[in-house]
């Protein structure tokens, strides 16, 4: 553990229209659930813009956070395939260009499954979107202070939190 016992973590749910980002930080010498949400946001792209430069914006942000905040791994939700295929690639597309920004900045690159997040965070893999934002509210009540927040937000913040728990386990 670096950083006297706390680990830093990005954490982020894919998409090029909207990209759930957040950065906890967690202190391990402490026995309680100690995480910290050091920031969290829905960042969104132009439908304007042609793919290229959302690409480009979504990896520039990106790497400003990481050297903003000197996270030492990269939680990421991997991608399930969906109805619209265009979309699928072009998720596909932003999750290449998210994991060579990190592997390029030395983070470890962990990846997990919808069913792998719910199942941490709610204790059942068949949880709605609803079920996990009340487990997130019981788990992190900082969250409360903080102003609406959107669907991908909650997503990267869940993603973040199975990665630490998945932590416990190694």
């Amino acid at each position: 553990m670096t950083r006297e016992n706390k680990k830093i973590i990005l954490s982020i749910d894919p998409g090029y229209e909207r990209l759930g980002l957040c950065i906890l930080e967690k202190d391990f010498s402490i026995s309680n659930n100690n995480i910290k949400i050091l920031h969290s946001e829905c960042f969104k792209t132009s439908k304007e813009l042609d793919f290229k430069d959302r690409l480009l914006f979504i990896g520039l942000h990106v790497e400003n956070l990481i050297k903003k905040y000197k996270p030492e791994d990269m939680a990421i939700e991997n991608l399930f395939m969906t109805t619209n295929q265009k979309t699928a690639f072009k998720v596909s597309e932003v999750r290449g260009a998210l994991i060579y920004i990190c592997k390029k900045n030395n983070l470890e690159i962990k990846e997990y499954t919808p069913l792998q997040i719910k199942s941490a965070v709610t204790g059942s893999g068949r949880s709605d979107k609803n079920s996990v934002q009340k487990m997130l509210f019981l788990l992190l009540p900082e969250l409360k202070k903080i102003t609406k927040k959107i669907d991908d937000e909650y997503d990267a913040i869940a993603c973040g939190l199975t990665h630490f728990a998945f932590m416990k386990r190694l």
